[in-house]
């Protein structure tokens, strides 16, 4: 499924507001759903959030909603899949709250959903809906960065550890219950622990440290030299301005915000010169670019007023840096770099893999239907495990879980195939 750049500036309403508060007890049932099928359940609930309560049914533009997701195609038949296994999926929680008591719940994820004219219909139960809406225990889940999670494993760690980040831990979870948050409870090939640790944990803690704004550490607890409990520290990712997106401070509502885009800076630079200069600053900025005639590019020269801190000649000269303030201008000189470099790095993987899938695509595509079926069978036969080649049934040779095999496996059919 090819990543695409989300621009939000095309969204409106709820849709623009990039996180939903997600009942903690909502992230631990969905452990056994699919990447796909996870995010869709995160843009759902953030498009109906407000009127959760109230409305019986949701809407959304199917195409937006696909785009959301990350999945840019006009075949929808994933997609009505993924809708069906919401509404198909009884979600069971047993989980522990914000003061540590036990809560069990049973309903259905969704209770209806349709696409009708290009629209999505959906509706939740009214005992889930009121779950959901509750403000007292949530998470702030960014649909954003969810986008980057390329695992379902992954993207249930990060939710399941992003709650916590004030706090630098979770807390220690017992093994049984790690397995429910993973969806993986009731595997016998996960309750070896050697299994889960090399094929669920180190793969998911890799994924979230690469993909989101935080970074985990797993830490074990053991009785004897049998591991029982399981736990993950939690702090930012210093490369978290990659993915500072969220609006939790009201950015967007402040008049020079407003003042900015009727200039023309987009939404992301907008908050990024609020953020990084304040709202005075940003103010007075404006101000002086008003007050000059003949300007062509407005953006361009409020970018270099920011930057160069233009001043109007009449007013008195600023003070010479301090060497504190010059050291934190280098300093964010420099972390910009590495942000950029970083997101070089990302976006090169994402390519690589794209080219690397189109590959395939074709490959297949010139074998005959005897030869797919042999293909099949054999690429099955050589994974290890039954979750790997469940979601290789599902997804075929655009599993995600099994990008690296997939690409070694036709590498050994067609040597020359991934050339550059």
């Amino acid at each position: 499924m090819p990543d695409t750049q989300l621009n939000m500036d095309q969204l409106s309403g709820a849709l623009r507001r990039e996180t939903v508060k997600k009942n903690v007890a909502a992230i631990h049932i969905s452990g056994k759903l699919s990447l796909l099928q996870r995010k869709l359940s995160n843009v759902l609930l953030m498009n109906a959030y407000d009127a959760l309560t109230t409305a019986q049914t949701h809407t959304i533009d199917a195409r937006t909603l696909a785009m959301m997701v990350g999945y840019n195609s006009n075949d929808f038949d994933t997609l009505r899949a993924s809708l069906r296994a919401l509404a198909e999926t009884v979600a069971e929680w047993d989980m522990l709250d914000e003061q540590g008591r036990q809560e069990w719940g049973v309903s259905s994820l969704l209770s209806f959903a349709k696409l009708k004219g290009g629209v999505c219909e959906y509706s939740y139960s009214p005992a889930l809906a009121q779950k959901l809406y509750d403000p007292k225990i949530y998470a702030l889940i960014n649909v954003q960065i969810q986008r980057n999670f390329s695992s379902g494993h992954g993207l249930a760690l990060y939710e399941n550890c992003y709650r916590f980040v004030r706090t630098g831990s979770t807390g220690w979870w017992p093994l049984d219950v790690f397995r429910k948050l993973m969806g993986v409870d009731g595997s016998d090939y996960y309750a070896s622990f050697k299994h889960l640790n090399a094929k669920i944990i180190k793969p998911a803690v890799t994924e979230v440290n690469k993909s989101s704004d935080i970074l985990i550490e797993p830490e074990f607890q053991k009785k004897g030299r049998t591991v029982t409990d399981i736990r993950f520290l939690i702090k930012g990712n210093p490369q978290k301005a990659m993915f500072e997106i969220d609006d939790s401070d009201g950015v967007r509502n402040l008049t020079v915000y407003k003042t900015l885009r009727k200039q023309g800076v987009s939404d992301r630079l907008a908050r990024q010169w609020i953020a990084e200069h304040g709202e005075d600053y940003v103010q007075k900025k404006l101000d002086y670019v008003k007050g000059q005639g003949g300007v062509k590019s407005t953006v361009g020269y409020l970018s270099a007023a920011l930057r160069d801190d233009y001043e109007d000649p009449k007013e008195i000269p600023t003070p010479e840096p301090s060497p504190e303030a010059i050291e934190a201008a280098r300093k964010r000189v420099a972390e910009k770099a590495s942000e950029e470099k970083a997101y070089a790095v990302r976006t090169a993987e994402r390519q690589a893999r794209a080219r690397k899938l189109a590959i395939v695509e074709d490959l297949v595509s010139r074998r005959n239907p005897t030869q797919r079926d042999a293909d099949k069978r054999l690429f099955l036969a050589g994974l290890d495990n039954d979750l790997d080649r469940e979601h290789f049934r599902s997804h075929g040779w655009r599993s995600g879980l099994n990008a690296t095999a997939i690409f070694e496996f036709w590498e050994d059919l067609e040597p020359e195939a991934f050339a550059v």
